[in-house]
């Protein structure tokens, strides 16, 4: 396990739809050069933005192999497509992923355990897991809304870390004093936490967060991007950023993915927003416009920066 996920902005990428249902595998292939273009570190594909719980296995198998065969080396691909209830299903479907050549394989965390369950019987089924997934991939995880949240404890963290086959954490906590004690927790590790949330973003880059993992970059990533790179340098540009992706995130509460996928139609990437977790038909005229009025807001920051 050679690779070190890189610092930085991580996409969780969203799938493109035919009008028949069928993955665009052209606008997959425009927005994967999108996104690098904006200058992020890596790709988060088959995960909840991706709709991989409406995506059939050979789906997510050929949607993960396609991100990491487009993407060409030029940044490192991680997936999930973990979905599964029973633990047979998560086998097969954790080792199909994992056989597309990802740079890293991510679990979620409430698939290890039903919510009323205690965090030993977490640990319990998480070891054996592990011991049917491949070595060499290096593994993650997802604190994943769907079906439930379940927020990983520092120390199960730290316990996970010290196994030496995780390297990533997508933080869906939004909590800033949660964060900083997982980061406590797995100093020294070579485990890394991204947040996927904005409002507390620039509070966890100071205190060492590696990095963005969120649904917002999906609209304009290259200001994440500019976050994460001078955070440090320019504070006071850094803090009127921030208010502003936060405030912009707001946006995540609309019709999401369906106006991440509208964004990106006016973005010239996409070539529609048929979605099979959400209704299109229920995306209005006025959440249209609000989407066209974030994308000019943007555009007028990403040229100041």
């Amino acid at each position: 396990m050679s690779i070190r996920l890189a610092e930085g902005v991580w996409p969780t990428m969203v799938t493109p739809f035919t009008e028949d249902n069928e993955i665009d595998y052209p606008a997959l292939g425009k927005a994967i050069e999108w996104y690098i273009d904006k200058g992020v570190a890596g790709l988060f594909a088959v995960c909840q933005s991706s709709e991989m719980f409406f995506l059939s296995l050979e789906e997510r198998v050929q949607l993960a192999a396609f991100v990491k065969e487009k993407a060409r080396g030029r940044v490192p691909v991680i997936a999930s497509g973990h979905i599964g209830d029973t633990f047979e299903d998560q086998v097969k479907e954790l080792r199909a992923i994992a056989e597309t050549g990802i740079d890293a394989l991510v679990l979620l965390t409430n698939r290890l355990a039903a919510e009323d369950e205690s965090d030993a019987v977490w640990q319990a089924n998480l070891e054996r897991l592990l011991q049917e997934l491949p070595e060499s991939v290096p593994l993650g995880f997802y604190e994943c809304p769907y079906p439930y949240k379940r927020l990983i404890s520092p120390e199960m963290l730290k316990w996970c870390a010290d196994t030496g086959r995780f390297q990533f954490l997508k933080d869906t906590s939004c909590d800033v004093d949660n964060m900083k004690a997982k980061l406590e927790a797995i100093q020294g590790t070579g485990l890394n936490i991204y947040n996927a949330n904005s409002a507390t973003l620039l509070e966890t880059i100071k205190l060492g967060i590696t990095g963005y993992s969120g649904v917002m970059a999906n609209f304009h990533p290259e200001l994440y991007v500019w976050l994460m790179r001078n955070a440090q340098t320019s504070p006071e540009k850094a803090e009127e950023l921030s208010d502003f992706l936060s405030l912009a995130s707001f946006i995540e509460r609309q019709l999401y993915p369906v106006n991440a996928k509208y964004y990106l139609m006016l973005e010239g990437v996409f070539n529609g927003i048929h979605t099979r977790s959400k209704s299109h038909h229920d995306f209005t005229a006025t959440n249209r416009l609000e989407v066209e009025q974030l994308q000019r807001i943007s555009a007028k920051y990403i040229q100041s920066i």
